[in-house]
């Protein structure tokens, strides 16, 4: 069996994936050990991408309405429906929004019709709700979009600052890289952010700010550099350009950050004595009304220090989707023009030359927030969608549902037939999965890699930039979108990267114009710009010297006594965006199986909201439902609440209602981080689970999650009042058991062979029992004793594992807390050699830190 070399589907890292076709949608995955960005390792969605893969919940044909069609006439009406509305309206009124799903190539195609033959900007990206503050951060101090560091910078580095950024979580390769680095030669971690993240607990300084308060700490300690004559004036004489009075702009002032005079010492202590210091910065810091200015803080302290160009050192944006590179290179921004080029007449006037562009756009398109916007107020009246899921997906998604059904065409081309997006979708277009697709993309370091097709397309789905040029062929456009695969659009795009070029942009592949198919094909992971890109301390600016900018840290907001919390938003280890794929894993769901509301004990008290109780969160735009966790790592006045869930996974907990449109005016970047919002206690009075082989249809008018497990379905439920239990439960066989005292009912299925097709548990005062043992029962489809069933738990006792740690090897927390004590184990590693928790993808090794250090004080204060 032949080893298939690509490249994972989810987060920037970018890591190369050994794929082993097993048989029909089999396949076993292996991290790439030759691939620079990840050397072998993976993290746990890359793991399991296996289980990803199958033609469950698929869209597999074209579909008007909600009936099947043909290519032909789906596609003829996507071009028809284009040409109409453009000579009805004008080339504003179409849009297209775009996804870091994408391949580099579809991203080509899809900007080239929109920008240069349909006349228009309004193709913008879900990439643009993650990071266009770092891509506007780096234009004003560059000249250009370009990333000026690569992960072996980290190798290099003594001092490893990350801001906004739950690494060890949502770039668990890097974390092992940066844990790398520590033990290597003693590098210094310092995790800036207002949570107290997995990967704060394991730093070795955490810096717990006030939300939106990065620019005034990063000032302060360019300010503190300068009083303390750290300031590299030679480099700053030589390469760079301040504004008139910037020092004096700049104060000493850590209290704006929330932080003491000591805490904010040790910081500057470890600045001044680490030259070779590197600053990850993620979405903590880009989702912000203020993500730009903060990207440019950061970047100010290292031009002002020197600290860039040289290994070890730099400003690194660590991206979250598998291509936002790849589409910020090819404009699938609406503030950019392809090749990294504005819109300027000249570089208007070079894309139209390239392209023989008959309609080229005049200028910048409608950013996201504005693209949906103009689609509520019928300004746009045609929006096609490619890869993405902007209905749970966006802030406000309550009005961006609204603006989706009354715009009059919506095609949404997917691998996923039902989505909360497609529920929109006049046109559905069967695009390839991941599994299928033939490419290349680009990661948070500038590293292309190819993505190769493990198997052929699932029903009649088709490529991206196929489906994009066949419509722009069908409007007339033939001579222009003639490619017949990937390798032509990937050499048309280097050719662009190089005409007319000269040295003024670092983006540049002409080495691999003129790249054949065989050539394509056998490509290798490659840098463009090189492993640092500013060696030469030459910048795309016309006088070739950085930017120092200006900035001011925003006004400390008002109280509002009607919404009193600051709500801040974000991901989950094991799940990945909307859920889309990582929900088909049922190893994925077990690390959080609900979306959980996390707030400060002090806050849960006064508010009289109880632990694993239900809360409902409220702001100015919208309401969600979510389980509670009390947590200390949350500070006072505010919460945490995950992005993953949506309607086909919840009949609540969807977050995204609940942040505003505002966003930053440089970037249009959305603040997902620093909203305000009010929490009270959610009344029910009763609660239950049901796990099953067939999910059921489940009620509007009651609390719900459904996740998958091996053989089947969990399902949580909570509500008041009565439930039809009889619409849940599949026909079989029943045995039941009744606690009218407490308020308990419980029920199993079985099947004609003895089977366990569902198991139902329900109280209205009591306790319910833990769902491991039961969901294995189901995947084995148990033909253990009714009483067993029915009680919860196996007839012979066995040990309580806990909640899972480590999905790899299916390791529970209180097994590692009882090895721990047992064996004396003092290590993460010692913990690994045990239980082989944490050996494989590393995801949970934060996690066992955490335990390990929670034993190591309880026998501190035993002694």
């Amino acid at each position: 069996m032949n080893i298939i070399k690509t490249t994972c589907a989810y987060c920037g890292v970018g890591c190369g994936i050994d794929a082993t076709v097993t048989g029909n949608r089999g396949v076993t995955i292996r991290g790439d050990p030759d691939h620079p960005a990840n050397r072998g390792r993976l993290c746990s969605k890359g793991s399991h991408l296996g289980e990803t893969i199958g033609l469950e919940g698929r869209l597999l044909h074209p579909q008007i309405g909600d009936q099947r069609s043909d290519w032909d006439t789906a596609l003829n009406l996507v071009a028809r429906s284009i040409t109409d509305t453009v000579a009805e309206y004008g080339p504003d009124s179409v849009a297209f929004y775009v996804s870091g799903q994408l391949l580099t190539e579809d991203y080509y195609v899809a900007n080239k019709l929109m920008k240069g033959f349909i006349g228009s900007g309004n193709i913008d990206t879900n990439s643009r709700l993650c990071m266009s503050s770092a891509v506007a951060a780096y234009i004003r101090a560059f000249g250009e979009d370009v990333v000026p560091c690569s992960y072996s910078d980290l190798d290099e580095a003594e001092l490893i600052i990350l801001v906004g950024s739950n690494t060890a979580w949502c770039h668990p390769v890097v974390w092992q890289r940066i844990e790398a680095a520590r033990a290597a030669h003693g590098a210094k971690i310092v995790v800036i952010d207002p949570r107290r993240t997995e990967t704060a607990e394991q730093a070795d300084l955490f810096i717990q700010i006030a939300p939106d308060s990065d620019v005034a700490l990063f000032n302060s300690l360019l300010a503190e550099m300068q009083v303390r004559k750290a300031v590299d004036a030679d480099f700053l004489d030589a390469h760079a350009t301040l504004p008139d009075g910037f020092w004096s702009s700049l104060s000493i002032s850590p209290a704006l950050a929330g932080i003491d005079e000591a805490m904010f010492g040790a910081l500057a202590d470890l600045v001044a004595a680490h030259p070779r210091m590197i600053t990850l910065f993620s979405q903590g810091a880009n989702q912000s009304v203020v993500g730009t200015d903060k990207g440019n803080a950061i970047i100010n302290l290292h031009l002002g220090l020197g600290r860039i160009g040289r290994p070890g050192m730099g400003p690194f944006s660590i991206t979250g989707q598998p291509n936002a590179m790849g589409g910020r290179e090819v404009g699938g921004l609406a503030s950019t023009l392809a090749c990294h080029m504005g819109f300027s007449e000249e570089e208007r006037d070079r894309a139209q030359h390239f392209w023989n562009a008959p309609n080229m756009c005049s200028g910048p398109g409608l950013k996201a927030v504005d693209m949906f916007r103009a689609i509520h107020e019928g300004k746009i009246k045609f929006l096609w969608v490619m890869a993405t899921n902007p209905a749970v997906s966006m802030p406000d998604a309550g009005f961006v549902r609204e603006a989706m059904a009354r715009c009059p065409m919506v095609v949404v081309s997917d691998c996923i037939a039902e989505t909360d997006t497609t529920a929109f979708a006049h046109v559905k277009l069967p695009a390839l999965g991941w599994s299928e697709k033939d490419g290349t993309v680009t990661n948070s370091e500038r590293m292309i890699s190819r993505q190769r097709a493990l198997f052929p397309p699932a029903g009649e789905a088709r490529a991206d930039w196929d489906i994009i040029a066949e419509v722009a062929r069908r409007m007339g456009h033939e001579h222009a979108f003639t490619w017949a695969d990937s390798a032509e659009v990937f050499d048309e795009y280097c050719r662009q990267t190089a005409s007319e070029n000269d040295g003024t942009r670092k983006l540049d592949l002409s080495d691999w114009v003129g790249l054949n198919k065989a050539g394509y094909d056998a490509l290798e992971p490659k840098y463009w710009g090189g492993s640092s890109p500013f060696a030469d301390w030459k910048f795309t600016t016309p006088d070739h010297k950085a930017r120092l900018i200006a900035v001011t840290p925003p006004q400390t907001r008002k109280a509002d006594p009607a919404y009193p919390f600051a709500l801040n938003t974000g991901r989950y280890r094991d799940q990945w965006h909307t859920m889309t794929r990582t929900g088909f894993s049922p190893k994925l769901s077990q690390h959080r199986r609900e979306p959980l509301l996390e707030i400060h004990p002090d806050d849960a008290a006064a508010k009289g909201i109880k632990d694993a109780a239900l809360a409902r969160v409220q702001t100015p735009y919208g309401t969600s439902l979510f389980r509670v966790r009390v947590s200390d790592g949350q500070r006072r006045g505010e919460i945490f609440v995950p992005m993953h869930w949506t309607d086909q996974t919840s009949s609540d907990g969807r977050t995204n209602l609940l942040p505003g449109p505002h966003n930053d005016p440089i970037s249009g970047q959305p603040g997902f981080k620093n909203g305000k919002a009010q929490v009270e206690p959610f009344a029910s009075d009763w609660r239950g689970f049901l796990v099953c082989t067939q999910r059921p249809a489940l009620p509007s008018d009651i609390y719900w999650t459904a996740v998958q497990q091996d053989g089947g379905w969990l399902i949580e439920l909570e509500g008041s009042g009565s439930i039809d239990v009889d619409a849940l439960l599949p026909s079989g066989d029943r045995i039941e058991a009744h606690d009218s005292a407490r308020g308990t009912r419980r029920i199993v299925v079985r099947g004609t062979e003895g089977q366990l097709n569902a198991a139902f548990y329900f109280t209205r005062s009591g306790s319910l029992p833990p769902r491991d043992w039961i969901i294995e029962q189901l995947q084995g489809r148990s033909t253990e004793s009714a009483s067993a069933l029915l009680a919860g738990r196996s007839a012979t006792p066995q040990p309580d594992r806990g909640p899972v740690i480590c999905v790899c090897f299916n390791v529970g927390g209180y097994t590692i807390r009882d090895a721990i004590k047992a064996q004396g184990l003092g290590s993460v590693e010692e913990v690994g050699a045990c239980l082989n928790a944490g050996t494989n993808c590393g995801s949970c090794r934060p996690a066992i830190a955490k335990i390990l250090e929670i034993r190591r004080k309880a026998a501190a204060v035993a002694v």
